[in-house]
């Protein structure tokens, strides 16, 4: 089969696995409303353990950078409290020579879902291409799937209607920014962009100062920001005071890593506006949910 007949076959079993065949993330748009809904009913139940054993049998093979913390270790421990076993490999390990389609043709035999962190979503689009088994994109280069759900979902927690809160992102147009604006597209919400010219994220109202961008928001989501890029978003950093000229009982919610005195300054960290640790606990509940909706494991 030649390399046109590879992709051919690659993108058609996309598509049927998108169509209801398979059930793959590999972005938030391939879900619902509904199937986010059935999501986060998995995910408070995990909370209880109450689908403990029900990966009993199942292997999860995760390809994943070795400076990869939290989702890492939430995928990890989610399998094992679930009763299933990890295989991990570097993602490096998906560049060598060896074909994807081969690479993935042994892997059906034995693996029950794939895990993949890789920057090149086209990778993980032909290994769902190819796969016999669900593929969760853990991050890409131009989204967090996995990273958006849990946050919503804790958001869900403390604020009254998350459709309806005004959201500001802060940083560059790179993978988080884009997964905040593929959330606004599914969920509904008001997103804005806080940047230094020439970072702008396509489709986006962008400020260029934060005390204009704060105003009426309720969420200020951050990212870290390259070194090039340090002096250029100085008027972009979110402080203690100027989350105070945000909307009452508004909310900081930087992704890690972030760094104090760079997107955020050290006293918005230790503010009462800062979405904190506990905010994050939820990746392993919905991660857990994710991994059982794609494998159609539910009450």
């Amino acid at each position: 089969m030649g390399n046109s007949q590879k992709i051919k076959a690659a993108v058609i079993s996309y598509i049927q696995f998108k169509a209801g065949r398979m059930k793959n993330l590999i972005r938030l748009t391939d879900l619902t409303l509904n199937d986010i809904e059935k999501i986060f009913k998995i995910a408070g139940e995990n909370e209880t353990n109450q689908h403990a054993g029900s990966l009993n049998g199942k292997t999860a093979v995760m390809f994943f950078p070795n400076t990869s913390i939290r989702t890492r270790v939430t995928f990890e421990k989610g399998i094992y409290l679930l009763g299933g076993q990890s295989i991990l490999f570097p993602s490096e390990t998906l560049d060598k020579k060896e074909d994807l389609q081969d690479v993935i043709g042994y892997l059906n035999n034995w693996a029950d879902l794939l895990i993949v962190r890789h920057k090149n979503i086209g990778v993980i689009e032909k290994i769902a291409g190819y796969a016999k088994m669900p593929v969760i994109n853990a991050l890409s280069d131009i989204n967090h799937p996995c990273e958006m759900l849990s946050d919503i979902y804790a958001l869900s927690k403390i604020r009254k209607n998350v459709k309806k809160d005004k959201f500001l992102f802060c940083g560059t147009n790179g993978n988080i920014g884009k997964a905040w604006q593929e959330a606004s597209h599914l969920f509904g919400f008001e997103l804005e962009q806080c940047c230094a010219a020439g970072y702008e994220i396509e489709g986006l109202k962008v400020y260029r100062g934060i005390e204009d961008a704060i105003t009426g928001k309720d969420i200020v989501c951050t990212d870290s920001l390259p070194a090039d890029a340090l002096e250029k978003f100085a008027g972009c950093m979110v402080t203690k005071n100027i989350m105070q000229k945000a909307n009452p009982g508004a909310l900081l919610n930087p992704c890690p890593p972030f760094f104090r005195g760079e997107e955020v300054s050290k006293d918005a960290i230790d503010s009462e506006f800062f979405a904190g640790y506990e905010f994050k606990k939820y990746l392993l509940p919905v991660q857990q949910a994710i991994m059982l909706y794609c494998l159609d494991i539910q009450n």
